[in-house]
């Protein structure tokens, strides 16, 4: 990044729908109970849309909120990144939605879809946008609508239990403080772990891309080898982790608050003994809003600001990993 502006997180937040959806909620639609979910994953509760309500509106009320903390006006924006995996429609693109929603034209949007670590990917786009001097203010965002494609139904219930719908958003700016702002992602993938976990249907490669067969198979839901994603996202965030501190020339005992991804409170508990990060230093939300995919980062960073976890000069680390297989960190100066 030598010879580009250091930038800085001006302003967060988050928005999940009223609807709250418990672990008792689900024992109604499916074999599976509230001892069994929280084992396993550490969830409660999540929040689930009712119908008509899209991601680009989950985006719209964190975007406001992000925007006010910013200080700024939705007209002040020069870009829009969301990254999601759940569109709002086939095309085009969440952001396009959000964009309108806003009350915004001209400017350019994008749209991202590295699922559970979508978010660092477009923390990664929306740095570069503006350390480069193209644009002096981009809006983040990740998005979700999960609860609107899954099987409810004991056949999908390893994945179901799993996921909430949600969004965060944050604004970059300049760093006005040479000495603070994001000090490095790193992004890696692997693409041969695709199909570990997916949704195969519907997809250009069929023709019709959708059939009834496709439906009654429940090829239309998420599937997951669930121990073989739990192996990997163990090695590889630790990894990752590293990754960041090292070139950073920091240690973990360095770091003040470390947001991982939302999947699963049992692999984050794991890295973090694998880190020996200590729990104080950590932050989780999945017990209450389950897994948000591209959303769970900017959500817990934004409860972490508004709660007062985070003092000018913190070191913050931010790790994720999902389908794909995708996994990626950031490391920032606050």
């Amino acid at each position: 990044m030598q010879g580009l502006r250091k930038v800085a997180i001006r302003g967060t937040g988050m928005y999940v729908p009223p609807r709250v959806v418990t672990n008792a909620d689900l024992e109604e639609l499916m074999d599976t109970s509230d001892e069994w979910i929280q084992q396993r994953t550490g969830i409660r509760e999540r929040h689930w849309v009712d119908a008509g309500t899209g991601p680009a509106h989950l985006a719209l009320e964190a975007s406001l909120r992000a925007i006010e903390a910013a200080e700024i006006e939705p007209g002040e924006l020069d870009a829009i990144i969301v990254a999601s995996l759940s569109p709002h429609h086939e095309f085009p693109g969440t952001s396009a939605f959000l964009q309108d929603m806003l009350g915004l034209s001209e400017i350019p949007v994008m749209d991202i879809r590295c699922q559970c670590t979508g978010f660092l990917y477009a923390l990664n786009v929306g740095q570069l946008y503006v350390a480069s001097g193209q644009h002096e203010r981009v809006l983040v965002c990740g998005a979700e609508v999960h609860s609107t494609g899954l099987d409810m139904t004991t056949r999908g219930r390893d994945v179901t239990v799993i996921f909430g719908d949600g969004a965060g958003a944050l604004v970059l700016e300049p760093s006005e403080d040479a000495e603070r702002g994001i000090l490095s992602l790193h992004l890696h993938a692997e693409g041969k772990h695709a199909k570990k976990l997916w949704v195969e249907a519907p997809g250009t490669v069929f023709s019709p891309r959708l059939t009834e067969e496709m439906v009654r198979e429940g090829r239309i839901y998420p599937h997951m080898d669930g121990r073989f994603v739990f192996k990997h996202a163990v090695t590889r965030m630790p990894e990752v982790v590293h990754e960041a501190l090292d070139a950073n020339k920091c240690t973990i005992g360095d770091v003040d608050l470390c947001i991982f991804h939302q999947a699963n409170l049992r692999i984050n508990e794991y890295v973090g003994q694998q880190l020996g990060i200590a729990p104080e230093r950590t932050y989780s939300n999945i017990q209450r809003y389950g897994n948000c995919s591209a959303a769970s980062i900017p959500m817990c960073l934004d409860e972490c600001v508004r709660a007062g976890r985070l003092e000018p000069g913190d070191l913050v680390l931010m790790a994720g990993f999902g389908s794909g297989f995708t996994w990626g960190s950031a490391l920032i100066r606050w």
